[in-house]
């Protein structure tokens, strides 16, 4: 895969290969706005990535959908130019008929190059996770296995490169509605030695492999 000049998205499997991203010049600048008592980043990064079958991608000024049917390698979602540790809030559903399917918080960071997961939904029970397991956190009420996994000569944000990808995998997923307090993911890969960078882009996003069917809808917010 290539890196795409519009909207693009990184991502990776032992079988699979990466696209880098690149800006979006339609993307309004953030801004914020007042939901309630809490104040709200506004999304301004779309993620539409795909290899091969139907990818029907819709996104919106606050999430996304998507159905899809026979696709060989996709990523869809909204978020953030920027990553944080702000508290994602999606509310919707997916539903996956074939292949591979993931509902996953994700991201990179930049020095160190690293790749991350927080994965709320996978349709085989492991998604992205591969590697070395090397731990569990409890956030949000629900518990997670810490996985890492080294990507050798694979496409990055930075092109050609060696890096490790950090994944937090839901022990019983969800495909609906839910909160990831990406702190408590991140203090947890600290824990155990596993250190982010300065963050590039942060979304919600669905993914699917090995002729993936299926259909997401989800709104997003984070504060």
């Amino acid at each position: 895969m290539v890196a795409f000049t519009y909207l693009a998205v990184a991502l990776s499997a032992v079988a699979r290969s990466l696209a880098a991203p690149a800006a979006d010049p339609n993307a309004d600048a953030p801004d914020f706005e007042l939901n309630g008592d809490r104040l709200m980043c506004r999304q301004d990064y779309n993620q539409n990535y795909k290899t091969s079958g139907n990818v029907n991608f819709s996104p919106t000024n606050n999430g996304y959908s998507v159905t899809f049917s026979g696709a060989g390698d996709f990523v869809v979602g909204k978020g953030w130019r920027t990553g944080t540790t702000r508290s994602i809030t999606f509310d919707g559903a997916t539903t996956a008929s074939a292949g591979t399917v993931l509902v996953s918080v994700y991201g990179w960071t930049t020095n160190p190059l690293i790749e991350y997961y927080v994965q709320e939904h996978t349709s085989n029970g492991a998604g992205s996770a591969q590697g070395q397991k090397v731990g569990t956190v409890t956030c949000d009420g629900s518990v997670y296995d810490i996985w890492k996994h080294q990507q050798v000569n694979q496409p990055s944000i930075q092109g050609t490169s060696t890096f490790w990808q950090y994944i937090s995998n839901r022990q019983t997923k969800r495909p609906g509605s839910g909160t990831v307090t990406t702190s408590c993911h991140f203090d947890a890969w600290k824990a155990l030695g596993l250190n982010l960078g300065t963050h590039n882009y942060q979304t919600l996003s669905t993914e699917g492999w090995g002729n993936a069917g299926g259909n997401s809808k989800y709104t997003v917010s984070g504060s």
